[in-house]
């Protein structure tokens, strides 16, 4: 009897100690609210993530890769923890079996001809506190390539089915604008070696982002930079699906609502920031709510092609309408990063934007993070693509 109470008394305790990794919904709700700070001054390119005890990660430097922590939701935040020199290539990952956090690094911009860009992976396992440079194997794929880990949202850790505890995150392979494809690679063993996936079937595509709907399957989202000759030059962001795990993507398509940043897609170059056919890095997650998929997606609202007037979309069916944007910030603004509150922790309730800022005619000024929560969204304006759902009502 002794050792059966042992044993019920041993399976409590770490029951307690697991993490919840969804709950309801409520503690996005409440009164409406938001908060922005500065976090990083100069330099570029932003991934913010959650680890598992709550602890914010705000990783950032286009020359310098630093991180800044926060402990109580995003309220205040820790001095500025230099990492390495370098270029931040994205895909900064928690692995939600180890808690340690994942930091990826070039030494310098990915050539632009497919050739193999060196890099660097840094992994805490201290809630970003300290970072220590690991090995890593990235074989190439299926072209012959090594894909380029720059720009891209940050990776995920797969949650459903057989591929449960995968780690995942967007990636690419430079080439000349025709050849050029968004991808992503995959690890199995915590980040030791990382798999190529198929290339996503979207032609002149890269700076990706990826999550993972409540049924298994994955979304991949692609800033496009390439139209053939006599394609429609479409502002819409495309994206794919998968289903094995992110292996291979299928069901190429467009979302009718949501820009792939400025809207300008001409011929004629006007300004200092001219971006032609080009869309803009964007942050995207879905919202960690039991049995919902609610999904965020943030870019510029803009017509003409100035990077500015980054907004909040909002889906409440998995990405098949997006019912509902509002304005964050009016000014210039440009790569964004989103991240979610954990349940039962400090962030709980909370949504975190981490963006680069700008003054005036100065477009790169910095890094912002905007904290606010569903609600706030919720207050925006109507899109016209479909309906908010009763159940938020």
């Amino acid at each position: 009897m002794k050792t059966l109470l042992l044993f019920l008394a041993t399976a409590t305790i770490l029951s307690a100690a697991k993490p919840t990794l969804e709950g309801p919904l409520t503690p996005f709700l409440g009164k409406p609210k938001l908060d922005t700070q500065v976090l990083f001054d100069g330099e570029r390119f932003s991934n913010i993530v959650v680890a598992l005890d709550g602890t914010l990660v705000a990783t950032w430097g286009s020359k310098n890769i630093q991180v800044r922590r926060s402990q109580d939701g995003g309220k205040t935040w820790g001095p500025i923890i230099p990492v390495t020199k370098g270029i931040h290539a994205g895909g900064t990952t928690v692995d939600e079996k180890t808690c340690d956090i994942l930091l990826f690094a070039h030494p310098v911009h990915p050539p632009r001809n497919g050739e193999t860009a060196p890099r660097s992976l840094f992994r805490s396992q201290d809630q970003g506190k300290t970072w220590k440079k690991v090995d890593a194997q990235f074989p190439k794929d299926a072209n012959g390539y090594i894909p380029s880990l720059h720009m891209s949202e940050h990776g995920i850790t797969l949650r459903h089915c057989q591929h449960e505890g995968r780690l995942i995150r967007p990636a690419r392979v430079y080439r000349k604008s025709p050849e050029r494809y968004s991808t992503a690679v995959y690890s199995d063993d915590h980040g030791k070696a990382w798999l190529p996936s198929q290339p996503v079937p979207i032609q002149g595509c890269g700076e990706g982002n990826l999550l993972e709907l409540s049924n298994g399957q994955l979304l991949y989202t692609a800033r496009r930079s390439f139209f053939a000759e006599g394609q429609e030059l479409r502002h819409q962001r495309h994206y794919a699906l998968s289903k094995d795990g992110g292996q291979t993507w299928e069901n190429p398509a467009f979302f009718k609502t949501l820009p792939d940043g400025p809207r300008y897609r001409g011929k004629k170059g006007r300004g200092a920031n001219y971006n032609g056919h080009f869309g803009m890095h964007a942050g995207f997650i879905r919202l960690p709510v039991q049995g919902r998929d609610i999904l965020l997606y943030s870019n510029a609202d803009h017509d003409g092609h100035e990077r500015q007037k980054l907004t909040i979309w909002g889906s409440f069916d998995a990405g098949k309408t997006w019912p509902i944007q509002r304005l964050i910030a009016p000014g210039p603004g440009a790569y964004s990063s989103l991240a979610a509150g954990r349940p039962n922790t400090p962030s709980e309730g909370e949504i975190y934007l981490q963006y680069e800022y700008g003054e005036g005619k100065q477009l790169y000024k910095g890094c912002r993070i905007a904290t606010f929560n569903l609600s706030w969204l919720l207050k925006g304006q109507p899109t016209g693509d479909g309906k908010l759902p009763d159940w938020l009502k």
